[in-house]
């Protein structure tokens, strides 16, 4: 009966749209809370306090849930199509770099709203109990989707799928059917280093260890405090969250674009000019991302980013950017009155 509810329930995770689905048992080795444990005591996770006061319940899925017996680990495909690597927009320092994730409508949503139609068809199914999580608690959903054999956690961090390279948007549902585990897939990353040399802030201190602190995704997102100043330059014109090392697999030549409408780029977040950017008031903010991930990180954190792209730009792009930057001087947010202070010095630095 295992095996005909394994099959039932890879039918119905293709009806929803999910592109990958795996299962595991609801624990993970010791080694995966050593491996936290060492990230937590060298301080790398930075502001994001709740990894430290959620630790115990994330070391395995029974921590947070007794009853769980199985996790149903999914993925859904996000891979930028062709000629969009996010890299190159780099060369052009008077627009903002956004992550492919964040382009379009905010992925927790749209995976959320099929967890929670599986989960339901699962409970009238079979009969079981379950719980769904996308991003959203304590839940090592890296592991757990390498334990179901969607792909292995790579040097860079993140997972890496033969299938879909770095591109998965993951979602889990636990749950106390008894499933037998999928086989796991190995690690394929060898002695590749591409992704390590491809941070621009040397945020992978080591394969498979990350100071967040350093990270661009954490600086531009999770950070709420000024962005150190002896990093801000590496930032270049990354205005929310950072590719590069998900880019830089080799595995990625296997993907293949994603067709979801949801995540296909919107043209206001591709290459979005700085200028523009600069003039948002919080009205204007909440508009322009109003199904967007950005949204959580509210306009003074967002313009903090705008304004380091702006300062990174140079006084190649002053006549441009600087009036908007000087605007900012007397913005009420004190976040937004210190990168503008930057920013202007940087416009007007001697080239």
């Amino acid at each position: 009966m295992n095996n005909d509810q394994r099959a039932l329930i890879r039918a119905e995770t293709r009806r929803l749209g999910f592109d990958a689905v795996g299962f595991a048992r609801a624990t993970l080795p010791d080694t995966v809370g050593a491996q936290l444990d060492g990230f937590l005591a060298a301080g790398h996770q930075g502001d994001m306090a709740w990894l430290a006061t959620g630790a115990e319940r994330r070391r395995a899925p029974q921590g947070l849930w007794p009853e769980a017996r199985s996790v149903i680990v999914l993925g859904v495909n996000y891979a930028p199509g062709p000629g969009a690597d996010p890299r190159q927009a780099a060369g052009q320092p008077d627009t903002g770099v956004i992550s492919v994730y964040a382009r379009n409508l905010d992925y927790h949503e749209v995976i959320k709203r099929r967890l929670k139609a599986l989960a339901r068809w699962l409970v009238a199914r079979f009969g079981c109990e379950v719980k769904v999580f996308v991003d959203t608690a304590p839940v090592m959903e890296k592991p757990l989707a390498a334990a179901g054999g969607l792909g292995w956690v790579g040097n860079h961090t993140n997972l890496v799928s033969r299938r879909f390279g770095s591109w998965l948007f993951l979602g889990e549902v636990f749950t106390t059917l008894e499933l037998e585990a999928d086989p796991q897939t190995g690690d394929h990353c060898g002695r590749c280093r591409r992704c390590l040399d491809a941070c621009p802030t040397a945020a992978l201190v080591a394969p498979r260890r990350i100071d967040a602190r350093r990270c661009v995704s954490y600086l531009t997102i999770e950070h709420k405090g000024s962005i150190p100043v002896e990093l801000r330059a590496r930032l270049g014109n990354r205005i929310y969250g950072c590719d590069d090392c998900l880019a830089a697999c080799p595995w990625n030549r296997f993907a293949t674009p994603t067709t979801e409408v949801a995540f296909q780029p919107r043209d206001a977040l591709v290459a979005p000019r700085l200028a523009e950017l600069l003039e948002l008031d919080d009205a204007g903010f909440r508009a322009l991302f109003a199904k967007s991930p950005i949204r959580r990180v509210g306009r003074a954190r967002f313009v903090r980013n705008v304004l380091i792209a702006a300062g990174n730009a140079g006084p190649a792009h002053a006549t441009e950017l600087e009036p908007a930057c000087r605007r900012l001087l007397d913005d009420p947010e004190p976040l937004v009155h210190e990168a503008a202070k930057w920013a202007v010095g940087r416009l007007n630095a001697i080239q």
